[in-house]
């Protein structure tokens, strides 16, 4: 789409702060106003729209796309859409080891043992960890209080946790960030530990590295957007 406009400005309104181009609110794809929960998230949006050239571009835009999702999707459905990201908790990442070998035992156990030991103080659980990749049980305890967690989560929030636990494969990595002010950099680094264990042993191919990346940045916009919407 050829941009349109010249000027982007933020102005509080009924609904939150709003996005305006040339003085016209911009909507979302299901017509409704962007409106946002604060005026952080909003001037972050705003510059997105400022940054644009002759052409507009979606992808250059993250946070436009995360909260017309918020918007749209979640704000409507927010029970069920929290329920899906809670079912990570049925199968968190952490919590399947590796069989061998023994550095990779230990690589696994240094970092995902801290942000299991933060989410049983936080939540106060217990988390049921093996080796492999034969499902095993969570205390019914567990998913409770974590559910309830992600519950509690406002749509913007839960547009964000959403991408970082998908993209982690874990809730638990996902709560750390947004709920335990972990480092971002460092739990993807820990969510990635058997990928990159696989680079080592075998190399990896351009393609690969592109796609690391690409899920890295994604991973990186998805933080900044959950402090944003608690700003």
């Amino acid at each position: 789409m050829k941009r349109f406009y010249k000027d982007v400005s933020v102005v509080s309104g009924e609904n939150g702060f709003e996005i305006r181009l040339d003085d016209r609110p911009v909507r979302t794809p299901a017509r409704a106003p962007l409106a946002l929960p604060n005026a952080a998230l909003a001037e972050a949006i705003a510059e997105e729209w400022r940054a644009q050239g002759e052409t507009i571009d979606p992808r250059s835009m993250p946070f436009t796309g995360l909260a017309n999702g918020a918007i749209d999707q979640i704000a409507p459905n927010r029970e069920s859409f929290a329920d899906g990201i809670a079912r990570y908790g049925t199968s968190d990442l952490l919590c399947y080891r590796a069989e061998g070998p023994g550095e990779l035992i230990d690589r696994e156990a240094a970092a995902w043992d801290p942000l299991l030991d933060w989410a049983r103080r936080r939540y106060d659980v217990t988390f049921a960890v093996t080796q492999g990749i034969i499902p095993v049980d969570q205390p019914g305890d567990t998913l409770d209080r974590l559910a309830s967690a992600v519950a509690a989560l406002d749509p913007f929030t839960l547009a964000g946790l959403s991408t970082l636990v998908t993209l982690s494969g874990s809730l638990v990595c996902g709560l750390a960030i947004v709920e335990g002010g972990h480092d971002a950099d460092l739990v993807w680094t820990a969510a990635e530990i058997d990928e990159a264990w696989e680079v080592e042993q075998w190399g990896e191919d351009a393609e690969a590295a592109a796609r690391s990346a690409q899920r890295r940045n994604e991973f990186a916009m998805a933080r900044a957007f959950c402090a944003l919407t608690r700003a």
